[in-house]
């Protein structure tokens, strides 16, 4: 039996404290108040609890009505990721973008831009950037939310975008360590592995973490991966191996780490969310991500009364959730003091993400082009599953800004081995503009352009994933991403409107 130095209801505040759940609705239920009162620090936001700027301000003032320092988090990568316009795409290109440009100015300006954003509606934790080196180009869950696959360039780059989002205000949560570019696994439905020597993983993973440690990230997201060559048992959100023998003592980093969402299949269906939250608080994380699929009080006093009953069998130590709960307070101060002055600084301009989006296309005309689209064409939309991570709420593609240039354009969505074949079939006679997101994983996908390009060399494509296969089409579009700009980025250059 352990014997515990402090009154119950200190223990059970902490455990409150170190938790980070999320909710359902646009305005903040009932049970949600109460846990603030309780002792409650931190509250993660998702596309559902957005419809507005306005709505969002609203929420948060209700939220800090019950503490005025409250960590209001949110998954706001930009790109493929965004939740504050979930419904209309967003009004910045994702990482693999502004890799592409390879401008760390660029990047800090849009990462500033999206923090004043965020500071604006009274968000001031972003569970971002996306530091993960995308070396595996079969990756099916980082993709274009990383810069790319060169360790460096992806580290300057995630140190740039924690120096612009900070400048605002908002704390920069830098995922997902050790890094989740090596795996072909998504870890929302299994655990990935990445079997790299400590080596490889320390010259190519690591590195964009100690660039975004240098320039001084105030928060950390695990990764629920296996990494043998650091912890043959556990992944790394449970392995005190990664984050504390790695994270915090190789690395030096004495900032928040936040876990990724403990509802994922790679925790939740091996360990439980009880457990793997217990686990992970020991390993050395300081806040438990829940709430992308468990939004209820149900879920948060089952996760508060699982630290508590941890402690007194003596399971984790009375000392260890206090710290834990020490470093959110310490996130929050930051976040009520910091950078407050600094949200009314001179913005790059609210265009700065159509400004990058614009940089980041790569436009490769073959020989039968002939001249940008004057009339409407049929834009065949070859639609793959969306990942967790970025959602199907979100459209994506270029009709909708084709359609704004050339009223009267038309879309079809295809998917599967007859793709290419309906396609052909429903735009008849008119210009095919294809647009395809990561040709290079999806062979149905390259089938149907195949097909397309076979009975009309004409067609233009637009790749809006990682651009990997060889250009084809009369004109192709490269476009790192499939925000909304990204997607006007394109339409401007298939119409000449550039």
């Amino acid at each position: 039996m352990t014997t515990l130095t402090r009154p119950t209801d200190t223990l059970t505040r902490d455990a409150l404290t170190v938790l980070q759940p999320g909710f359902v609705g646009t305005s903040a239920p009932d049970w949600l108040l109460r846990r603030i009162g309780e002792g409650l620090a931190s509250v993660g936001l998702f596309g559902r609890n957005i419809a507005s700027p306005e709505q969002l301000a609203a929420l948060t003032a209700q939220l800090r009505a019950e503490r005025d320092d409250v960590l209001v988090a949110i998954d706001e990568e930009g790109g493929d990721v965004t939740r504050l316009e979930v419904r209309s795409g967003s009004s910045f290109p994702g990482n693999h973008a502004l890799g592409a440009v390879d401008d760390t100015g660029l990047t800090r300006d849009v990462a500033a831009e999206l923090g004043r954003r965020l500071a604006a509606c009274g968000v001031n934790l972003n569970w971002a950037p996306s530091a993960d080196v995308n070396s595996n180009p079969d990756n099916p869950v980082i993709g274009v939310r990383s810069f790319g696959s060169d360790p460096l360039l992806v580290a300057r780059h995630t140190a740039a975008y924690v120096e612009g989002l900070q400048s605002a205000g908002v704390a920069a949560c830098t995922k997902h360590f050790p890094g989740h570019g090596d795996t072909a696994v998504d870890s929302h439905h299994d655990v990935p592995r990445i079997g790299v020597d400590p080596e490889v993983l320390r010259a190519r993973d690591l590195a964009p973490f100690r660039a975004a440690i240098a320039a001084g990230s105030r928060a950390v997201m695990s990764a629920h991966i296996l990494v043998p060559s650091l912890d043959a048992e556990y992944p790394a959100t449970l392995s005190r191996r990664i984050l504390t023998g790695v994270l915090r003592e190789e690395l030096g980093f004495d900032g928040l780490i936040v876990t990724d969402g403990m509802e994922m299949q790679a925790i939740s269906a091996t360990y439980g969310i009880e457990r793997g939250s217990v686990l992970a608080i020991a390993a050395g994380a300081d806040a438990i991500c829940v709430g992308g699929g468990l939004a209820d009080d149900d879920t948060v006093l089952r996760l508060r009364d699982a630290l508590v009953g941890a402690v007194r069998s003596g399971e984790l130590s009375e000392e260890r959730l206090a710290d834990a709960a020490t470093r959110v307070r310490a996130l929050a101060h930051w976040t009520s003091v910091s950078g407050v002055a600094e949200r009314s600084g001179g913005a790059p301009g609210t265009e700065i993400g159509l400004v990058a989006a614009r940089r980041a296309l790569t436009v490769t005309r073959g020989e039968s082009y002939a001249a940008p689209l004057t009339e409407a064409p049929f834009v065949a939309a070859f639609t793959p599953m969306a990942n967790i991570a970025v959602g199907d709420e979100t459209p994506w593609g270029v009709a909708a800004e084709l359609r704004r240039l050339l009223p009267g354009t038309e879309t079809g969505s295809f998917t599967g081995p007859d793709a290419g074949a309906l396609a052909l079939n429903e735009a008849g006679e008119r210009s095919i503009v294809a647009v395809v997101r990561d040709a290079h994983r999806h062979p149905w996908m390259a089938e149907a352009l195949d097909t397309l390009l076979s009975a009309r060399p004409d067609t233009i494509v637009v790749e809006m994933g990682v651009p990997k296969s060889t250009p084809t089409g009369s004109l192709h579009i490269a476009t790192h991403g499939a925000a909304r700009v990204c997607g006007l980025a394109a339409a401007e250059v298939i119409t000449g409107a550039t």
